[in-house]
């Protein structure tokens, strides 16, 4: 059965307009989510808590409906849309909760069929006013092979320096490593015709240990808090750059 595992890994955003960068280490949860369907103590037997508080801990009302059926909703989802091949695992890369806390500005649902080809992908962004959105990345009923180019139309107020318009362009790599193996999710945001962002989440494979516990506890403390005070610090400088300001709409997609 598969097991869940932790990544370790950097986030990068680069604005090009006005010329903005920067970077800071993350580690995220790849979890199993049809294993862990079938076996309900597949994360708490690795110390990961399951719907309940931890150190570490991952809870299904933070993805989907908010409620207790998040696989339920990816499944719906893939249904919904005739990916009838995605029969297979489909693995959630996310962060999980550090100490009951956590703010996920994007999680990955990686869908497979029952050979271990990837079929789709679903992107599900939130923004920082607790809204929440997914993007459901397919190719019809073929294969998506690793570092294939996909895209979707912006729909989703994320930001308050961009408008809802324009398109993202998404790639997803991964590379096998001894006895691991590292994944790349890379985001450009086009307005217009013209990149304007670029986004990307890394993160190489290792067990769920106590040493790997101890260097995510150590190494990688306030990871959320740290990302919702970075996320505001980089708003401050893009204000001072000049950056345009846009109002968030009166309704959000869901």
């Amino acid at each position: 059965m598969a097991q869940a595992s932790f990544h370790f890994g950097r986030v990068i955003h680069h604005r090009y307009q006005p010329n903005n960068r920067f970077s800071y280490r993350v580690f995220y949860l790849r979890i199993p989510m049809r294993s862990r369907k079938q076996d309900p103590k597949l994360l708490s037997n690795v110390g990961i808590g399951d719907n309940k508080f931890s150190i570490f801990s991952f809870y299904d009302k933070d993805h989907g409906l908010n409620n207790q059926t998040s696989l339920h909703w990816v499944e719906q989802l893939l249904s919904d849309h005739q990916i009838e091949k995605a029969n297979g695992e489909i693995w959630l890369h996310t962060f999980p909760r550090f100490f009951g806390y956590v703010f996920n500005p994007v999680s990955f649902w990686f869908c497979h069929d029952d050979k271990n080809n990837l079929v789709a992908i679903v992107a599900e962004v939130n923004n920082t006013f607790g809204d929440r959105h997914a993007y459901l990345l397919h190719d019809h009923q073929d294969n998506l092979p690793w570092g294939k180019t996909l895209h979707t139309d912006k729909l989703f107020y994320v930001s308050p320096f961009f408008d809802v318009k324009g398109r993202y362009q998404f790639r997803f790599m991964r590379q096998e490593l001894e006895h691991q193996a590292r994944h790349v999710s890379r985001i450009e945001y086009f307005d217009q015709e013209d990149c304007v962002l670029m986004t990307s989440i890394s993160g190489q494979e290792s067990p769920i240990t106590f040493a790997s516990k101890l260097n995510a506890f150590f190494n990688y403390p306030l990871l959320t808090f740290g990302v919702i005070v970075k996320i505001h610090f980089q708003a401050i400088k893009l204000l001072v750059k000049g950056a345009k300001f846009y109002k968030k709409p009166a309704t959000t997609t869901t």
